[in-house]
């Protein structure tokens, strides 16, 4: 009975459940799908050979590669500056903009996706406004090109890198720059010799995710591209709507995979953030010519005592010089939040438009796409579907990754590293890669075409969520509380019940939240396990913006825009009364 118990009560005994859904659905499948590539059993590179001899597999290849680079390039020159404003934001003004870059996070891919559509397209806001002012005749090329691509995509991304960016510059001590400034460096100097060497973990976690994610992307280029802008993920997704080769189809995924693996293995994605910073020594050319070098230097020695004498001044003087970098900033910070957010307005403004068709600003106000979408069984059916799904993965995925995360809390670092990545593996991987495998795995099962299917499907990345944001609250977790409940006789369940549960409760609902969020929006991975006979409301969203515009479908992107928020508004309030019961025990306590 003892080793019963022994094995029971062991931390990896509460990695099963997760680890079990992610090896059945994704794992053993994955193996599968790279059989499949390498022809087994008789193993020979023949699809990979095929794939490289196609010059078009080639062509879109490389593509994919520019454009996720660009993409990730210039999500970073927008991203690091946002972050670096929000984060020297005073506290409320900072919690603020955090919500307005949150907000667009967790709004479905496949809404944001809708509203550039709408302003983009021939017929849309831009184009309409110009012809209204008559500044054209015709309808500018404004969609399915590259740019529109780019525009798309950064949008989706941008708060992807914000907030590793903000996690990292919010713990940077800022003493560090007072000093420096207080021995003679220059504000320019400071920054580039301390803050950002110690942001660079941020802006590596983000840089990498940012281009790993965009290597997956499919609903955004097929939707706002041309032809000659197909990614990688959007020829896989074609193969498998037309042939469903799975030779090649799986030698094309691993190509996509092997990339995405090349560049996290190379470049090191470290989720926890290490802080571990290196100062070197400049050594550049100009620093190794003696003469030109001892000048700087005796230049710089002078100008660093002056520097240093008049830092105690400078802190206290009026900062009207810095008037014009402050209005610079907040220049840049309404423009980014307005480029994040303006796209869902004008879809929930267009929404409730009275004309035949989409227009901005609408010329009537009324109720009829959402009355259309109330009153037509396959919208709200669908709908209905996507919520039962969303509660059953919200269920499986919060119990499986609580007991997971409980049970990466009380293993060693080593091997908690490794059972963390392998968990976080399918959010993290193109989610292209993911639908392929997935459908591998529901094949096996019997389950294409099932609800039952795509709920593991969908659990497979809610875990990770859920993983994340309860390892988060164990990290803070006062382990004491638990070893003084259990000397006083209380049994393992009870003191969890009684002391960890209701302290971890607000971080338990949030992944639950999350979960639903993930499920709800997920069009990528159920358009492949699915099949025919079941369709929920992305899936039907995304069939009608590529076969035709139905104004409902802005109907539809409206609620899934006002639903993260909701859900804001729930998570703020449940954590605002569980801090007024926490203050009411601490004053009992006192009396």
């Amino acid at each position: 009975m003892q080793p019963v118990q022994n094995i029971l009560r062991s931390p990896f005994t509460l990695l099963v459940p997760a680890l079990a859904i992610l090896t059945i659905v994704f794992g053993i499948p994955i193996v599968q799908l790279f059989l499949e590539s390498v022809n087994a059993p008789t193993f020979n590179l023949q699809n990979y050979y095929s794939f490289v001899g196609q010059s078009a597999n080639i062509r879109i290849l490389i593509q994919t590669l520019e454009i996720s680079t660009v993409a990730t390039i210039i999500c970073v020159l927008i991203g690091y500056p946002t972050a670096y404003l929000i984060a020297s934001a005073p506290k409320k003004t900072r919690v603020v903009l955090i919500v307005l870059v949150v907000i667009p996070y967790l709004t479905s891919d496949l809404a944001r996706t809708y509203s550039w559509v709408v302003i983009l397209g021939d017929a849309g806001l831009i184009n309409s406004v110009l012809t209204d002012l008559g500044l054209i005749s015709g309808p500018l090329p404004l969609i399915y090109n590259r740019v529109a691509v780019y525009v798309g995509m950064v949008h989706i991304m941008l708060p992807m890198i914000i907030l590793p960016l903000l996690s990292v510059m919010t713990s940077i001590n800022g003493s560090l720059i007072a000093a420096a400034k207080s021995m003679g460096a220059r504000p320019s100097t400071a920054f580039w010799r301390i803050y950002f060497p110690l942001s660079m973990p941020g802006v590596r976690s983000g840089t990498l995710l940012v281009f790993v994610l965009c290597l997956g992307f499919y609903v955004t280029p097929t939707a706002l591209g041309g032809l000659g802008d197909a990614m990688l993920s959007t020829s896989i997704a074609a193969q498998a709507s037309t042939g469903f080769s799975m030779a090649t189809i799986s030698a094309s995924s691993f190509v996509l995979l092997a990339i995405a693996v090349i560049v996290l293995a190379t470049f090191g994605l470290n989720p926890a953030g290490s802080r571990k910073v290196e100062f070197k020594q400049r050594t550049g050319w100009f620093s190794r010519m003696t003469f030109l070098n001892c000048i700087k230097g005796y230049a710089n020695e002078i100008a660093v005592e002056s520097r240093a004498k008049n830092w105690p001044s400078q802190v206290h003087r009026v900062q009207s010089d810095r008037r014009f970098s402050k209005i610079a900033g907040w220049t840049i910070l309404v423009l980014v939040v307005f480029y994040l957010l303006f796209p869902s307005i004008v879809v929930v403004v267009m929404s409730f438009s009275d004309g035949h068709t989409l227009q901005f600003p609408p010329p009537g106000l009324s109720l009829q796409w959402y009355r259309s979408f109330f009153t037509d069984p396959t919208w709200y059916g669908t709908a209905l579907l996507s919520i039962k799904i969303g509660l059953a993965v919200s269920i499986l995925a919060t119990v499986a990754g609580t007991l997971a995360a409980f049970g990466l809390s009380r293993i060693a670092p080593g091997v908690r590293n490794i059972m963390t990545m392998a968990i976080l593996t399918p959010i993290i991987i193109p989610v292209i890669v993911v639908g392929v495998a997935s459908y591998f795995g529901l094949a096996n099962l019997g389950l294409i075409g099932t609800e039952t299917g795509i709920v593991l499907t969908h659990t497979v990345g809610a875990i990770g969520y859920v993983v994340v944001i309860v390892s988060a609250t164990l990290v803070d977790f006062d382990k004491q509380l638990v070893r003084a409940a259990n000397s006083m006789k209380a049994r393992p369940l009870a003191a969890f019940m009684k002391v960890t549960l209701p302290i971890i409760r607000p971080a338990i609902v949030g992944s639950a939240l999350f979960a639903f969020i993930h499920s709800f929006g997920e069009v990528v991975i159920t358009s492949f396990v699915s099949g025919y006979s079941v369709q929920t409301l992305p899936l039907k969203m995304w069939n009608n913006i590529r076969n035709e515009i139905d104004p409902t479908v802005a109907a539809v992107a409206s609620l899934l825009t006002l639903l993260p928020i909701i859900w804001m508004i729930a998570l703020y309030i449940m954590w605002w009364r569980a801090g007024q019961r926490a203050q009411s025990a601490i004053v009992k306590s006192e009396v």
